[in-house]
């Protein structure tokens, strides 16, 4: 089954290897966005059916965005899951606790995030 993925990541070596990653072990479609308002519209257009999101982006950050993912109706209803860096105890119990599908650590293994992406959402 063809998966849209929304990859939304301020580095463009993320982006570029994750849709790469995806697109061709996969054969899933992904879209990307540089940016929180940036990932907001193109969520709300192009309805994916998970959003990828950075934690530690410039203007708005990835618990922002999320925030106001889950305040559009349009957006509410479609999983995100958390891609950081940020490993500390403290930072993972928000995260859990902001009511995100999952985390992903960075750097992530690229051959494997399609299968980590499948597990999180029970996509079997």
């Amino acid at each position: 089954m063809t998966r849209l993925v929304l990859l939304i990541d301020d580095e463009d070596d993320i982006r570029e290897v994750a849709q790469m990653t995806l697109e061709f072990i996969l054969g899933w479609q992904v879209i990307t966005a540089q940016s929180g308002p940036e990932g907001l519209t193109k969520a709300c257009q192009e309805q994916p059916d998970v959003i990828l999101l950075d934690v530690m982006m410039p203007e708005w950050d990835g618990l922002m965005t999320f925030q106001k993912l889950q305040a559009e109706p349009k957006t509410k209803d479609i999983p995100v899951i958390l891609l950081t860096a940020q490993v500390q105890t403290e930072k993972q119990r928000l995260f859990a606790e902001s009511g995100v599908n999952g985390v992903i650590t960075k750097p992530f293994e690229p051959l494997t995030l399609g299968n980590l992406v499948a597990q999180i959402l029970d996509w079997s």
